[in-house]
C-alpha cells in the first residue's frame, strides 16, 4: 500500500515537471514579446527616448503634454466614434447573417465560405480594394453616384466622410470572424428547444429572442470583448487608406495612429510610449466595465 502511494506521488511529480516543461516555450514567448516590452513601455513613457535610443528621465512631462494636446482628444474622439459604430453594427449584422446561415438551405456551404472571406483577406488587400472604391476620380462609388446623376466626391480627403468610410471598412472586416463565432454558438444550442417552441406555436422571431439570443450570451460576451479591444487598436486600415498629407487625416486618425506618428514619424518614442500607456488604461477600464455588466446579464440568463 505504501509503495502504491509512493509511486503515485512520483508519477504526479513527474507529470507536473513535464507540464511545466511543455508550457515553458509559451511562457518564454510571453515574457520576451509581451511582459518585458510592456514594462519597458511604461518606463520609457517617463523619459524623452528618441529614435537613436538616447533618453533621460523627465517625470510626467510626456503625460502633461499629452493631456494638453488637442490632437490626442481628436484621436480619442475618433477612436470612440469608430468603436461606437463599428462594434454594435458588426454584431447585429453578423448575428443576423449567422442566423440565416444556420438554416438548411440549398448551397449553404458556398454562402458560409463567401461570408468568411473578410476574415482571411489580408488587411493590405482590403485597404487597397476599398481605397479604389472610394477613389475621388475613378472609384466605383463615385461611378455609381454619377450614374444616378450625383456629383463625385473625394471621400477619403473630406473631413465629413473620411471617418465614416473607415467605419464601413472596419465593419466589413470584422463580419467574417464574428459570423463564424455566432454560427458555432448557434449550432451548439440543442435542437430540442426549438422543437418544443414550435409545438407551443412560437414564431421564428420569438424563438430567436427567447432561445437563440439568451443561450448565445457567452459567445456574445466574447465577441463584444474581442471587438471592443480590436476597435480601440485600429490602425492598419487608417494607415493604408488615408494619406499622410490628406486634409482629413486629423479627423480620422486613431489613438494608435497618434502613437505611430509620435514614435515613428517624429522620433519621439518616449511620448509615443505615454500614448500607448494611456490607451492600455482606457482598454482595461472599458473591458472591466463591460465584463462586469455582461457577467451579470449572463448569470441572469443561466438562472
Amino acid at each position: 500500500m505504501k509503495n502504491k502511494k509512493t509511486n503515485k506521488k512520483r508519477y504526479n511529480s513527474q507529470a507536473v515537471k513535464w507540464g511545466y516543461l511543455m508550457i515553458l516555450p509559451v511562457l518564454l514567448g510571453l515574457t520576451v514579446f509581451y511582459i518585458i516590452p510592456f514594462f519597458q513601455n511604461i518606463f520609457y513613457s517617463f523619459t524623452d527616448l528618441n529614435s537613436f535610443g538616447v533618453w533621460k528621465p523627465i517625470g510626467l512631462a510626456n503625460y502633461k503634454e499629452l493631456f494638453a494636446d488637442e490632437n490626442f482628444y481628436m484621436a480619442l474622439k475618433n477612436t470612440f466614434t469608430y468603436t461606437i459604430f463599428t462594434v454594435p453594427l458588426s454584431i447585429i449584422i453578423s448575428m443576423t447573417v449567422a442566423n440565416l446561415l444556420n438554416k438548411n438551405i440549398k448551397g449553404i456551404g458556398v454562402y458560409r465560405t463567401l461570408y468568411f472571406l473578410p476574415a482571411v483577406t489580408m488587411p493590405a488587400a482590403v485597404a487597397m480594394i476599398w481605397k479604389w472604391i472610394y477613389n475621388g476620380q475613378y472609384g466605383l462609388l463615385n461611378q455609381l453616384i454619377m450614374k444616378f446623376g450625383g456629383q463625385p466626391k473625394a471621400w477619403l480627403a473630406d473631413n465629413n466622410t473620411a471617418l465614416a468610410c473607415i467605419i464601413v471598412v472596419g465593419i466589413w472586416m470584422s463580419l467574417g470572424m464574428n459570423i463564424i463565432f455566432f454560427l458555432a454558438g448557434m449550432q451548439s444550442i440543442p435542437k430540442q428547444y426549438y422543437e418544443a417552441a414550435k409545438l407551443d406555436g412560437a414564431s421564428g422571431f420569438k424563438q430567436f429572442f427567447t432561445i437563440t439570443f439568451p443561450l448565445l450570451s457567452p459567445t456574445l460576451l466574447f465577441v463584444i470583448t474581442k471587438d471592443l479591444i480590436g476597435s480601440f487598436q485600429v490602425f492598419d486600415i487608417i494607415f493604408m487608406m488615408i494619406n499622410k498629407t490628406s486634409p482629413a487625416l486629423k479627423s480620422s486618425q486613431s489613438i494608435v495612429y497618434l502613437f505611430y506618428q509620435a514614435a515613428v514619424d517624429f522620433g519621439r518614442k518616449g511620448y509615443g510610449a505615454a500614448v500607448a500607456t494611456v490607451l492600455f488604461v482606457i482598454i482595461i477600464v472599458i473591458t472591466f466595465i463591460q465584463m462586469t455588466l455582461q457577467k451579470r446579464w449572463i448569470n441572469n440568463v443561466k438562472n
